[in-house]
């Protein structure tokens, strides 16, 4: 689930509270988190509504002027059912510390290895994480497009993947592009001496 920047500071300030997506179905489930760029924001509730009953204070409470604006936003899904998220902050990311470790013991760099070989495994593409890791150290900042070429992997699933590793606290996604964290750079470059 996704926010723009502007609602995610509503969010974080406790003036937004609400959120309205139209979705065939959800994943989301009332008590659980999601990451995002200002840290976990909470799934309190989660109901299907009807248009109709959607109120002026519901929008506002959404980060819109209106009802009208709201509809409007959601208008660019032709289908699916209107969800009513109930959201608030929860806390700061965790991944935000983790990336900026900079020292990792033997027994870290093992287990976080086999984590990364767990990820290869699991994949229908192979190996795959040294291969994205060393692309995002050799060009920090480039488009996922960009990294699809570079590595051969289509780009929404490289999207996908690439949190992955963003949630093991070794790549930063920026507003366009990634880069290796401080613990990132650390973690390749202990592979490097071992290739």
């Amino acid at each position: 689930m996704l926010f723009k920047n502007i609602h995610l500071q509503g969010i974080k300030s406790g003036k937004i509270s609400l959120a309205f997506r139209k979705w065939q179905k959800t994943a989301l489930q009332n008590g659980s988190h999601i990451h995002t760029a200002i840290g976990l924001v909470k799934i309190n509730a989660i109901e299907i509504v009807d248009e109709s009953t959607i109120t002026k204070s519901d929008a506002i409470k959404a980060g819109f002027a209106d009802k009208k604006q709201l509809l409007n936003s959601l208008s660019q899904h032709n289908t699916g059912k209107i969800f009513k998220i109930s959201i608030s902050y929860y806390a700061e990311d965790p991944r935000v510390k983790l990336r900026e470790r900079t020292t990792l013991t033997d027994e870290q760099f093992s287990a976080l290895k086999q984590k990364m070989e767990r990820l290869d495994n699991y994949s229908k593409k192979g190996y795959w994480t040294k291969k994205v890791l060393f692309s995002i150290k050799e060009n920090p900042h480039l488009h996922a497009i960009g990294i699809a070429k570079l590595t051969g992997f289509e780009k929404e699933w490289l999207k996908l993947n690439i949190r992955k590793l963003k949630n093991l606290g070794l790549t930063i996604s920026h507003d366009v592009g990634y880069e290796l964290s401080p613990f990132g750079k650390l973690v390749v470059k202990k592979l490097q001496i071992e290739a």
